[in-house]
């Protein structure tokens, strides 16, 4: 028997076997996997950064 790795759903918190078998790891659900996305199309959900940029800075790579 081999060992199986179990994660929590971050929706819903409902275990999760991880592996190849469950399509829409780490979600439980293409319902979960939706919802994780729309907070993050909303930005409910957003990446710290260390910068100061806001909405109207300028993104270009140039550095003027």
């Amino acid at each position: 028997m081999s060992d199986m790795t179990v994660v929590n759903c971050p929706t819903c918190n409902k275990p999760v076997i991880w592996g190849e078998q469950s399509p829409f790891r780490p979600f439980c659900s293409k319902r979960c996997q939706l919802i994780d996305l729309g907070e993050w199309a909303a930005e409910e959900k957003r990446i710290p950064s260390s910068g100061d940029l806001t909405d109207s800075d300028d993104w270009s790579e140039e550095q003027h």
